[in-house]
């Protein structure tokens, strides 16, 4: 099987514990006009590579693996190659290479990659279904309902929320969130990773001739980002701010 991937390299603790080998997936299944990655929405355009050759790359890369590293699959959106990431994941894990995921949630097959996953990373990037439809083109109501099924099962995710100005970063919006995380039962503890909004893709939206629409307002401060993770604290909520 084959798998489109827009982008390749090595991070440290950004996405998921220790040095990682990280595999940006073609394809995407929201339109959120923040994102960092435009050139990775469409499913075409990629470099296809065999789960197999991959596979043996993780492999040789093994000794790069410090600190509970492994490699990551992210996106685009990973389970827009559901059936081929499947398959990659099951060498990875028989060849006893830790895994993570990192997904927007959205796809109703998504709990099929559990059993094949180390580590889950979660987008939440909003605490109302109805606004995240209405800025990202679909509703994250299944998300939230997948997410509430790895607590369940014992995952401890990382859930994103990409703070944006003008959209979910107001005091009352982290106790919204608060609100929604302390609703969502489980053995597994999550921990929320606040991401303050950057414009690193601005460019490649003028490279690929597309508009780039979010505005000034969409910037947050030190302040606000300091203010929801203290409103996120005071909830019991364990916040991560990188």
């Amino acid at each position: 099987m084959e798998l489109s991937i827009f982008q390749k390299g090595f991070n440290y603790s950004q996405d998921g514990p220790g040095n990682r080998l990280v595999y940006h997936l073609q394809g995407c299944n929201l339109r959120c006009p923040w994102c960092s990655n435009p050139e990775g929405l469409a499913l075409t355009g990629g470099k296809l590579c065999s789960t197999e050759a991959l596979c043996e790359e993780a492999k040789r890369c093994r000794p790069m693996f410090i600190d509970g590293g492994g490699v990551t699959l992210t996106g685009g959106e990973v389970t827009m190659q559901l059936d081929a990431v499947l398959d990659l994941l099951t060498r990875l894990r028989s060849a006893g290479i830790h895994t993570a995921v990192q997904t927007n949630g959205i796809h109703p097959r998504l709990p099929e990659l559990f059993p094949l996953v180390d580590h889950l990373i979660m987008d939440c990037k909003h605490h109302d279904p109805e606004i995240h439809q209405r800025v990202t083109g679909a509703s994250n109501r299944p998300a939230l309902e997948h997410l509430a099924l790895a607590l369940r099962r014992g995952f401890s995710p990382a859930v994103r929320i990409p703070l944006i100005g003008g959209f979910n970063a107001t005091a009352e919006d982290a106790r919204a969130f608060a609100r929604l995380f302390r609703d969502l039962k489980g053995s597994g503890q999550m921990t929320v990773e606040l991401l303050p909004y950057h414009e690193y893709g601005r460019q490649k939206y003028a490279d690929l001739g597309l508009p780039y629409t979010m505005t000034e307002e969409a910037h947050v401060s030190a302040q606000t980002v300091h203010t929801f993770q203290n409103i996120l604290t005071e909830e019991g909520i364990r916040v991560v701010h990188t």
